[in-house]
Formats: C-alpha cells, sequence, structure tokens
C-alpha cells in the first residue's frame, strides 16, 4: 500500500488539537484555583489528571465550588 500524502490531513488535525487545547486550559486553570482554594484535594487531583475536554472541569466550577458564606466560614 502506497504511502498517501497526508498534509491537509495532518493540518487539519493541529487545528483541533489547538482549539481544543485553547479551550480546555481556561477551564483547567479556574477549576484547578477554585479546587485549592476550596481545599477540595480530590477535586484537584481528579481535575489535574483527567482530561475530558472541559466537561469535568465546568460541573466543578458551576456544581461543587460553591463559594462558603461569611457565616459558615466563622
Amino acid at each position: 500500500m502506497e504511502l498517501v500524502n497526508s498534509w491537509p490531513t495532518t493540518m487539519w488535525m493541529i487545528w483541533v488539537i489547538l482549539l481544543l487545547t485553547l479551550w480546555t486550559l481556561p477551564w483547567k486553570g479556574v477549576a484547578l484555583w477554585r479546587s485549592a482554594g476550596n481545599k477540595q484535594l480530590a477535586w484537584f487531583v481528579c481535575i489535574f489528571i483527567f482530561n475530558t475536554l472541559a466537561i469535568l472541569e465546568i460541573i466543578y466550577i458551576f456544581g461543587f465550588s460553591k463559594k462558603k458564606n461569611n457565616a459558615q466560614a466563622q
């Protein structure tokens, strides 16, 4: 089987990977920052290890990272 010219396919894949990286990094950064600030080690480790294309990060940010009220903190 001959090697087919794969230049267009390669460029397309590079753009997809770049866009997915640019989508994931800000979500991952915010989620890691909040989980560290809330001292939630399990969430920090899971977000750090698993790459879910920001799905896990968005769930954490909007569902589990609620800030504590001042009354609860005292």
